[in-house]
């Protein structure tokens, strides 16, 4: 993909400031039960946390990170998300962003470069709201992973999401459900439920700038 690191920062960075998609991409990849599911989680009693989409330069392409998730975390054990955790005392959401990535993956914060938020996304199994930012790098950043809590990194590249053929579905049983789940397949890893809804709102966005 011909395009700098810090041209699409700057076009991201001026897009990010304007209406979002929102729930028009999250339900792109919204998982289809076949009978009615409830949670008594809301999101009046959500509980904050954040994400980080850090986007970097490397082999001529422009990428970004995404974990598994150890067995030993207490929720969404052995799934791929991206880098993030809950808020802790009052920090902004922007910091705790930050700071997971930091504790999770050991990305210097001096090194990140804020560009802005996307639209916030419930999940009402964990009841937690997740507020996802995008920041990048001049360069791939050194990185050292918490093996309590991240079992692998993966990095992908954005010319691979912006490819229409990597959302697929499949039938799986969650939770005692049969569902169709819709899923990015980056070959080395799938990405479903939340992590897939904040990237379906990613590319969107990317579409309307690389295209």
């Amino acid at each position: 993909m011909q395009i700098t690191i810090n041209k699409i920062a700057e076009q991201l960075k001026a897009r990010l400031k304007k209406p979002l998609p929102g729930n028009e991409a999250h339900l792109i990849t919204r998982i289809k039960t076949k009978s009615e599911v409830t949670f008594p989680n809301t999101k009046e009693t959500a509980i904050p946390a954040a994400v980080l989409i850090l986007l970097f330069p490397f082999k001529d392409e422009i990428q970004f990170f995404l974990t598994k998730r150890t067995e030993d975390v207490e929720h969404h054990k052995g799934q791929i998300s991206l880098p993030g955790g809950i808020r802790e005392n009052n920090e902004t959401l922007e910091k705790t962003a930050v700071r997971e990535t930091k504790e999770e993956v050991g990305i210097d914060p001096n090194s990140i470069m804020n560009l802005g938020s996307l639209t916030p996304f419930f999940i009402p199994v964990t009841g937690y709201i997740v507020h996802p930012f995008i920041g990048w790098c001049k360069e791939k950043p050194p990185t050292q992973v918490h093996d309590v809590e991240v079992n692998q990194l993966f990095s992908v590249s954005i010319s691979e999401l912006l490819d229409e053929n990597i959302l697929q579905n499949e039938e799986w049983n969650i939770r005692g459900y049969d569902a169709i789940v819709p899923y990015y397949n980056f070959g080395k890893c799938k990405v479903w439920g939340a992590t897939a809804a904040i990237l379906s709102e990613f590319k969107l966005i990317l579409k309307g700038i690389v295209n």
